[in-house]
């Protein structure tokens, strides 16, 4: 069997994740803007750079604001672990998402041969947004996550995402916002 390599560094692709191709990327990131109006800045009044849904729940990363060291690679860890316990539980009829992540290249992720991979599964894009817009989403955009760098938030979109990975999440972050409400 034929490894299967990326265009932009040629490096192997792991599993469960292939590569969108452009005019599937471009439609998709079309479609997304649209529906939640993104804007991206790096300043606060810039922020959120989406229209938050109903229902959604955005969670404060930024907390322990130290980025590097063990504390903050099992934060992205955990992020990440419940978000795909939750992409293979709750969308098991279809557990495959669309990943963009801005300025880069897009996937698709099967989340099941993801889980299955084990823990030699590398994340092409985390979850957790590491330095750039992160998006895992289903097809019809209606249920997913976005990430925000520099806000350093996780909005986590859709009845079954916020009834699962939202309330998992409340559980040790912060809310920031609910239904694009601030909950302050």
């Amino acid at each position: 069997m034929a490894t299967k390599r990326t265009r932009d560094f040629r490096s192997a692709l792991p599993v469960g994740w292939s590569e969108l191709g452009k005019d599937l990327e471009a439609k998709h990131w079309a479609t997304f803007k649209g529906k939640f109006g993104f804007r991206p800045g790096t300043k606060p009044d810039a922020w959120p750079a989406i229209a938050e849904p109903a229902p959604s729940m955005a969670f404060d990363l930024g907390a322990d604001d130290v980025r590097t060291g063990s504390s903050f690679a099992a934060r992205v860890d955990a992020i990440n672990a419940e978000a795909l316990r939750c992409f293979v539980t709750e969308f098991a009829d279809d557990p495959t998402f669309v990943v963009l992540d801005w300025q880069h290249m897009c996937y698709r992720f099967d989340a099941n041969a993801h889980a299955v991979a084990g823990e030699d599964a590398e994340w092409r894009v985390p979850v957790y947004p590491n330095g750039d817009y992160y998006i895992f989403a289903q097809d019809d955009f209606r249920e997913g996550t976005f990430g925000h760098p520099w806000e350093q938030t996780l909005c986590v979109y859709g009845p079954r995402m916020v009834t699962t990975l939202g309330h998992t999440l409340t559980t040790w972050l912060t809310t920031l916002r609910v239904d694009g409400h601030r909950t302050d």
